[in-house]
C-alpha cells in the first residue's frame, strides 16, 4: 500500500516543453567548458564519459576535478530568474492536492532552485518536505544513500512510498532498492522502457487506487 509520494521537481511537476531544463543542461555545459578550459564540445564528451559513475556534474566535478566552490557553480546552474518561462497550472494543484498520500519533493538541485519553482508553480503548502542536494550532502539520485536518506526522514520502508521521475535511471535507482518507481515520460523519449511509465502526471491516481 503506497502511503507516502516522492516527486521529482524539474519536468515531473512542470511540462517539459517549458525548456527549463534544456536551458540548465547549456549552463551546465558552458560553466563545465570554462572551469575546465576546454571547447564546449569537449566538455561534454569528458562530461558522458564520466558522469554514469555519478549523480550529479557536480560530484563529477568535485571528486575528479578539483571543484570545491559549490556557491559559485549553483549560481552559475541556477541563476535568479530562471524560473520566468514557467506559469502555474491549477489543474497540477488541484490534482495533487486531490491525493489522499502525503507528498515529498526529492530534487538534485539546491535549494533556491526549488523553492524559486515551487513558487512560480504556485505549489506552496502541498508538500511535507522538500530534499534537496545540499540535504543529501551534494550527493544526488540515483545513489541509494540519497533514497536510504529520505526514507528514514519520512519513517517510511521503499515499498510504501512511491517515486515519480523523469530520468529512467533514477527511477531504476530506487527500484534496485526495492521501491516502487514510475517514470513521468511525457515526450515519449523511452518507449524501451521495462517498468511502469506514463505521460502525465495526472495518470497517477490509477496507480494510487490498484
Amino acid at each position: 500500500m503506497v502511503s507516502y509520494l516522492l516527486f521529482d521537481l524539474d519536468n515531473t511537476l512542470y511540462s517539459s516543453s517549458f525548456g527549463l531544463e534544456k536551458a540548465v543542461g547549456e549552463r551546465i555545459r558552458k560553466f563545465t567548458a570554462q572551469y575546465l578550459g576546454i571547447s564546449e564540445e569537449e566538455a561534454v564528451q569528458r562530461r558522458q564519459a564520466r558522469i554514469a559513475f555519478y549523480g550529479t556534474t557536480l560530484e563529477w566535478l568535485m571528486a575528479e576535478e578539483g571543484l570545491t566552490d559549490v556557491d559559485t557553480y549553483y549560481r552559475a546552474i541556477h541563476p535568479a530568474g530562471e524560473e520566468a518561462g514557467l506559469h502555474p497550472d491549477p489543474k497540477v494543484r488541484d490534482f495533487l492536492l486531490s491525493l489522499k498520500q502525503p507528498k515529498a519533493i526529492l530534487t538534485n538541485s539546491p535549494m533556491e532552485h526549488a523553492e524559486r519553482i515551487i513558487n512560480k508553480l504556485e505549489l506552496q503548502g502541498i508538500f511535507t518536505h522538500i530534499f534537496d542536494i545540499r540535504w543529501n550532502g551534494l550527493q544526488g539520485k540515483p545513489q541509494k544513500e540519497v533514497f536510504y536518506r529520505v526514507l528514514k526522514t519520512l519513517g517510511k520502508s521503499p515499498q510504501e512510498v512511491l517515486f515519480i521521475d523523469d530520468y529512467p535511471s533514477y527511477v531504476q535507482g530506487y527500484l534496485d532498492i526495492g521501491g516502487r518507481g514510475i517514470l513521468l515520460d511525457e515526450e515519449n523519449l523511452h518507449q524501451d522502457y521495462p517498468h511502469e511509465r506514463i505521460n502525465s502526471i495526472f495518470e497517477l491516481k490509477k496507480y494510487l487506487e490498484a
